[in-house]
């Protein structure tokens, strides 16, 4: 023990080296992006202890190990035949508007790797802020029969989210079933409404609770999903949250955003998604019937796939989709986000498509909600400028719409950023959409924003003070924590 005493920190330098070379051993059989290799070995080697403590955090890829399990639903015989009723043959997908030409590759992307199926028989409705999105949220629940299903990243009881758990408790005390997932660190519902939301029979549980999510900021593997199903025939998916930052009517700053309304077979594939969270966070096994996956008749015939990424994928399916959709493009690309924080090979296709005539415009926050982000952001902008992109700068309020246009035929709406943690960290669901009239509404939308924005030129830009550019630098190198 004495010698314990006297040795302390050579033993912990030694314990700690031990690790961290058996970390390091690890990345190297990984063979994952050199640098980001790189940038975790420098770190493990020369920050002791620290260095460890963020690989533990943040290098592990979870996607790989597969902690996250599925098998659960999608083993279910119940589910494999939804599956197979939305299975679709050649000629099924041939029948989808020719004009889609080249963007048609990410049918069979998508299906390759997660067995996401393409559906026709949808009606899709865009929906512009969350003042309108809740208004036909609630109408939909009002009118529910069956069962509703929640899952967001943050679902916060202040004015808008106590209005929504009351009338859900209403529901509840009709005789639906209600499950609701949040987050535990984008959430924050007071002890009083989670006894209120217990007694009233409604099953909540936390996606991953933290001991103190307060202080957690962005760390770990988090559920940035917003998803409902209401009976199986309605659902909603898209960048707005449950919370009085996205109802204008009670927020100080205004905030725009976009989600959209589906009803069809889309539902189906997003019920599933729902399910397969749900079987992650409660303790016991749901069993599958026919009532979750009713029929539909819908009169429109929309083509979508629902499309979803995170560590319980095997390939990171909506980025690959967003890269491809990107290098397809032949007339113009329109990208909305609040965090451009773009990986290489996003940030390459947009250079390239941009220096080849194509018109690409990209919107983001003048003024984000995150100082650190809105730095790492400013610092991906110089070159795009240089390479002929057109970079708006939002100014209205704040921007958190997540959407794509591409060419007037295809476009997707969702939940995920162009940046690290939702290409990479992040569980995450978009809709793509091959439609020309909704491609043409969200193109509104886009023309719209610009009107509240200013546009960047590059000559300007690039003489910003020495100081603002080494913040960015900074924030930039922090872009995969962020």
């Amino acid at each position: 023990m004495e010698f314990i005493k006297n040795h302390i920190w050579q033993i912990l330098i030694v314990f700690n080296y031990t690790l961290a070379l058996s970390a390091v051993a690890t990345i190297l059989l990984k063979k994952i992006n050199p640098t980001k290799a790189l940038s975790y070995i420098i770190g493990l080697l020369a920050l002791p202890f620290l260095g460890l403590i963020v690989y533990y955090l943040f290098g592990q890829e979870y996607r790989k190990t597969k902690i996250f399990s599925r098998k659960n639903v999608l083993n279910q015989t119940i589910i494999k035949k939804i599956q197979e009723q939305l299975e679709l043959n050649t000629k099924s997908i041939n029948k989808v508007d020719d004009l889609l030409d080249q963007k048609s590759k990410l049918i069979p992307l998508l299906y390759n790797s997660e067995k996401s199926k393409l559906t026709i028989n949808n009606e899709v409705k865009l929906i512009k802020n969350g003042d309108d999105k809740f208004k036909l949220l609630f109408k939909d629940i009002k009118e529910a029969k069956n069962h509703i299903h929640l899952e967001y990243f943050a679902i916060e009881d202040d004015q808008i989210g106590t209005e929504l758990l009351n009338l859900l408790c209403e529901k509840a005390s009709e005789g639906l079933e209600i499950r609701i997932v949040i987050d535990d660190v984008g959430s924050s519902i007071s002890s009083k409404m989670k006894r209120k939301i217990k007694d009233c029979g409604i099953q909540m549980h936390s996606f991953m609770p933290v001991l103190f999510s307060k202080f957690t900021g962005q760390m770990n593997y988090r559920d940035h999903r917003k998803i409902t199903v209401i009976d199986g025939k309605i659902g909603y998916v898209g960048g707005i949250n449950v919370s009085d930052h996205y109802v204008n009517a009670n927020n100080d700053r205004y905030w725009r955003d976009t989600h959209i309304r589906l009803a069809g077979e889309a539902v189906k594939p997003l019920q599933i998604l729902f399910f397969t969270t749900w079987d992650f966070v409660s303790d016991n096994a749901l069993e599958m019937s026919k009532s979750y996956f009713p029929d539909h008749n819908c009169k429109e015939n929309v083509p979508l796939q629902i499309a979803a990424s995170g560590p319980d994928t095997d390939w990171s399916n909506i980025m690959e989709s967003i890269f491809i959709a990107i290098t397809n493009a032949e007339d113009y690309v329109y990208i909305t986000t609040p965090y451009f924080i773009p990986n290489s090979e996003i940030l390459t296709a947009l250079q390239v498509i941009a220096r080849s005539n194509i018109e690409v415009k990209i919107i983001v926050p003048k003024k984000s909600d995150s100082w650190i982000a809105e730095y790492a952001t400013n610092s991906y902008l110089e070159m795009l400028l240089a390479a002929g992109v057109e970079v708006y700068h939002y100014t209205k309020g704040f921007v958190h719409a997540k959407t794509m246009v591409v060419d007037g035929v295809f476009s997707t709406v969702g939940t995920t950023n162009m940046d690290y943690r939702s290409f990479n960290i992040n569980f995450e669901v978009n809709a793509l959409i091959y439609d020309k009239k909704i491609s043409s509404e969200l193109t509104e939308f886009f023309n719209e924003d610009l009107k509240d924005c200013e546009k960047l030129e590059w000559q300007s830009w690039k003489k910003r003070p020495k100081r603002t550019k080494i913040i960015e630098a900074i924030a930039r190198l922090m872009a995969p924590l962020l």
